[in-house]
């Protein structure tokens, strides 16, 4: 468990911005009321304490909420406690740097945003064009703090744009070294492949998904994100033709059944689409994984990579 980046200042007491994980108000041996907290940031979280809490002084407080605390830093039992002295809700005003109190993608998500923008608008395609800057338009709000899972790779705010980026900046390298590839199709693809995670995925205006909706438990990203193409593609006056081959790209894109796709990639820019998409999320994975591992050292086994243990190469 990381430590939290509080800023200590010169009278000995810690202060700063971070993330309930946790509270639950509890009672001590005298019978008075105090809130018991998880409290997290990007580098951390540790366990802290509100004595003689009073609800209509101090606050409500619930998971996801973001708060200023004042307090200083304690040992019990060998463990690190957090003793808050003050603490009140974010505001607005605060203007609170969001990466540094949940994980979040390393690329600012209105310039990945406005990237993949200006990508679909530069399309000679005009169908591709206007159904790609459609669905990127009208989801505009929720691409911008959308993680691309819960748990696994890309789960942080503006993963999915920060995926997707990745992703689409391999589809075009690849169309360079193989040219008979329909680029801007493939670059479709790239963009849109994961744009029912945007109804599978549970996340709050923080950016961060704790679950899954009905709609994502009974039908996945993948039959979500081909309704979006079918409806997008009526709304734009896409051809039938074009939308099939999206929705396909889309059906396809886990490369196998047994990692969740109808079909297996039926065409060539379907098939880059696939190994982009595995390629990236492996990468992502891997990184994470060796980030926190000294040079020569191994990790654990991941059950996300089949279970290997990676190691890291000095």
């Amino acid at each position: 468990m990381g430590k939290m980046r509080l800023i200590r200042n010169a009278f000995g007491t810690t202060e700063g911005f971070c993330l309930v994980k946790s509270a639950a108000v509890r009672t001590d041996v005298k019978g008075t009321e105090y809130l018991d907290m998880v409290l997290a940031d990007s580098e951390g979280e540790c366990v802290a304490k509100l004595w003689n809490y009073a609800r209509l002084t101090h606050g409500e407080y619930d998971p996801n909420d973001v708060v200023k605390v004042r307090g200083t830093v304690q040992i019990w039992k060998d463990t690190e406690q957090f003793k808050i002295d003050r603490i009140r809700h974010a505001t607005e005003e605060d203007d609170v740097d969001m990466s540094g109190i949940i994980p979040t993608a390393p690329f600012d998500p209105q310039a990945m945003y406005d990237e993949l923008y200006a990508l679909a608008a530069g399309f000679q395609d005009e169908e591709l064009r206007r159904i790609v800057s459609y669905l990127l338009r009208e989801n505009r709000e929720q691409l911008l703090i959308y993680p691309a899972g819960v748990k696994l790779h890309h789960a942080t705010r503006g993963g999915l744009l920060h995926h997707t980026c990745s992703v689409a900046h391999l589809c075009d390298k690849i169309a360079e070294l193989y040219p008979s590839l329909n680029r801007e199709l493939l670059l479709s693809g790239a963009i849109l492949h994961d744009i029912g995670k945007l109804r599978e995925l549970d996340a709050d205006t923080l950016g961060i998904a704790g679950a899954y909706t009905d709609e994502g438990q009974l039908l996945g990203h993948i039959n979500v994100g081909m309704t979006m193409i079918a409806a997008a593609a009526e709304i734009t006056m896409v051809s039938k033709k074009t939308a099939m081959l999206l929705e396909h790209m889309i059906l396809s894109h886990h490369g196998k059944p047994e990692f969740g796709s109808p079909r297996l990639p039926m065409f060539p820019e379907a098939e880059v689409l696939s190994v982009c998409d595995l390629l990236d999320s492996k990468m992502y994975e891997m990184e994470a994984a060796l980030s926190g591992v000294s040079k020569d050292g191994f990790t654990e086994r991941l059950w996300a990579l089949d279970n290997r243990q990676l190691y890291k190469i000095d």
